[in-house]
């Protein structure tokens, strides 16, 4: 599975504080516990006014990078912030994020389609001018434009994380049968490509989140799930993720499963 750590994010209350103070400590330590537990990239959004991101995302990066070189997930609603926070990153990482809206793909895939950033990939939402499509066809006609953007620019499905944008569960009326229905879709039609979710929010607005969230990432995986944002550091939805890959057979002999429990990224559920 592919970890998008999701600690720093001026949306978290913490994080918002050490931005506005400038607070490089709370930042490092957040990169540094993300990169020990495994993380695959640790995402960085600042959540500040557009005017002000560019600057604050070069000073995050550079606090994350100062103690680790764990690839960034540069995170912002802005293509065009994108476009410049990219530069400041010393190696290869993740846009996040392009959809169906407006000139986003227009701006970004060039970028990609770079000789340089041929090692950059890119989170794409499955959304469009019209918001969050309400059916798994809509999603998957925007999902074919996508595909189709992706060809004119040469950017291989393997560089793209497919968001089919998971909703709340509490206010579905079919449970995530939506969320299957376009995750099995799109893993059929290309198999190298990433299948990716913020999982945390499935269970917004529910009690015991953490329980939705495991359930979640079970059936998501079963129907072709394999990238995910979320706190690597807790130790139970990663051990239930190494171990779902095992019942899959994704995991000969459960190697990484027992790895992860001899180096101490998995051990016994909190009680």
């Amino acid at each position: 599975m592919i970890i998008i750590g999701e600690k720093i994010n001026g949306s978290i209350p913490a994080v918002a504080e050490a931005i506005a103070n400038r607070d490089s400590e709370l930042i490092k330590e957040r990169a540094r516990i993300q990169a020990a537990a495994g993380a695959t990239f640790i995402d960085c959004c600042a959540s500040v006014p557009e005017d002000q991101e560019v600057e604050t995302l070069k000073w995050m990066i550079d606090c994350i990078q100062e103690v680790t070189d764990v690839p960034i997930s540069v995170d912002s609603p802005s293509a065009k912030v994108l476009a410049e926070a990219y530069k400041f990153c010393n190696k290869p990482g993740l846009f996040n994020s392009v959809s169906g809206e407006g000139d986003k793909i227009d701006i970004i895939f060039p970028i990609l389609a770079q000789p340089e950033n041929k090692e950059w990939e890119v989170i794409a939402l499955l959304s469009d001018d019209t918001g969050i499509p309400k059916s798994a066809a809509d999603r998957l006609r925007v999902f074919d434009k996508i595909m189709a953007k992706a060809k004119e620019y040469n950017i291989a499905p393997k560089r793209i994380h497919i968001d089919p944008l998971v909703e709340m569960l509490c206010t579905s009326e079919d449970g995530i049968a939506m969320n299957e229905e376009v995750i099995s879709e799109v893993r059929r039609q290309y198999p190298r490509i990433h299948i990716t979710a913020a999982v945390s929010n499935i269970s917004f607005n529910l009690p015991v989140r953490k329980l939705v969230n495991w359930g979640f990432v079970v059936l998501a995986m079963k129907a072709g799930l394999d990238s995910a944002i979320l706190d690597p550091t807790n130790r139970d939805m990663l051990g239930l993720i190494y171990a779902t890959e095992a019942l899959l057979g994704m995991d000969d002999y459960c190697m990484e499963y027992i790895g992860a429990y001899r180096e101490g990224r998995i051990g016994p559920l909190k009680k």
